[in-house]
């Protein structure tokens, strides 16, 4: 058995950074930005009022001053002329400041009487001024790599991109392999079980920005296995789920080993999701999970996310354990890192009684994984941990 560590960096090491490609701004939330954009146009583009008053030059703006009005300009409509001395332009947030003008007197220092203004003995000493470019800067980029979000689509817009490089979804096959699944809605008989690992996957490799397939259940035959990894062949990940183990039915990774898999590692020491195995089937990236959901679902999150995430551009980095105290005391762990479920509180963290690999509903209760190193001894009520935010 090799160590998580281990085990992730050999998955990591299965796979490499897709292509770009180009989509339209609107369709780019969520994906992965691939090459920095560059601004094509500053923001402001122009000097722009942040208020709505009157632009006159700096100079006039003195309280009691009178100023003559000599147009208006507003968003989208510029005044066209030149402010001079004694002269002032109505003037409306957004809109460009006329040539001549450096401030912008707001309208309630202002009193109006038709042609003409009245400034007010007291005035704001700010100019309200936009100035072109205080933004960002014809040039300026948005750094890749990022996985977008709705406040960078905005921030692209405004620079005038239209079509975003993206790295290209990695495409996941997932296989959930076994004769006693059936798809959720058919009508298992008495020795068999709902499939369920298989879609808690596909949320994950959808939610992570990958393109999931899930293929039909491969039964446990070489035919159907064989059948199954000729579908996900087009695909840059084959996700099997279940068969990895050394049962008389356990065929995937000999069928696998069959049509030229070059396994990286078999078995690492982690609970739960000991039986994982790792490898290059045809060239694409094999990733074989535990088949009890819960080892499958957290393996899944430790091993083929990082894989995706490494496929998109994404740094690989190390996952980010968080510490926290216990509010229930912990017996001491055995020879594998184990990931145990657990629920984080305000008051603090605390495993749940039960740790089966089976057991769907505590995966769904808890928010967190409590990581365990090899080893560790009892832990009591207060002391601290450290753990994987779910």
């Amino acid at each position: 058995m090799i160590s998580v560590a281990e085990a992730r960096a050999k998955t990591l090491a299965l796979v490499s950074v897709k292509a770009s490609e180009a989509v339209v701004l609107k369709d780019a939330h969520g994906r992965v930005l691939a090459k920095d954009a560059v601004a094509k146009r500053a923001q402001p583009p122009f000097a722009a009022s942040a208020m709505d008053g009157y632009a006159v030059r700096a100079e006039d703006a003195v309280s009691g001053a009178v100023l003559t009005v000599i147009g208006e300009a507003a968003a989208g409509h510029a005044f066209s002329g030149t402010v001079k001395a004694g002269q002032a332009v109505r003037i409306f947030t957004g809109a460009p400041v006329p040539e001549g003008a450096t401030r912008v007197v707001i309208q309630e220092d202002v009193v109006r009487a038709s042609t003409s203004i009245t400034l007010s003995k007291t005035l704001d000493k700010s100019t309200f001024i936009r100035s072109s470019g205080g933004d960002f800067a014809i040039g300026d980029t948005l750094s890749a790599p990022r996985r977008l979000t709705p406040a960078d689509l905005a921030l692209l817009a405004a620079m005038n991109v239209a079509h975003v490089p993206v790295a290209q979804k990695p495409s996941v096959a997932i296989i959930a392999t076994g004769d006693e699944l059936v798809m959720p809605g058919d009508t298992p008989s008495s020795d068999q079980i709902i499939a369920s690992n298989c879609f808690g996957l596909h949320a994950m490799v959808a939610a992570a920005g990958g393109a999931p397939h899930l293929l039909p259940i491969a039964r446990d035959t070489e035919s159907s296995l064989r059948t199954a990894f000729d579908m996900a062949g087009a695909c840059d990940l084959i996700v099997t789920i279940g068969g990895a183990s050394v049962g008389d039915h356990d065929l995937v990774g000999s069928v696998a080993a069959d049509l030229g898999l070059e396994r990286a590692f078999y078995k690492i020491a982690m609970r739960p999701g000991k039986p994982l195995m790792a490898g290059h089937l045809a060239g694409k990236a094999m990733l074989g999970l535990p088949g009890n959901p819960v080892s499958a679902m957290v393996c899944g999150q430790l091993f083929m996310l990082p894989m995706i995430e490494r496929m998109l551009g994404l740094p690989a980095n190390e996952p980010v354990l968080q510490t926290g105290h216990l509010t229930a005391p912990l017996p001491a762990n055995g020879p594998r890192e184990h990931y145990m479920r657990a629920r984080l509180t305000t008051e603090g963290i605390a495993a749940f009684g039960r740790q089966d690999s089976s057991l769907l509903t505590v995966l769904a209760d808890a928010n967190a994984l409590i990581v365990r190193p090899i080893n560790d001894p009892p832990r009591a009520i207060g002391d601290v941990v450290s753990y994987l935010p779910i």
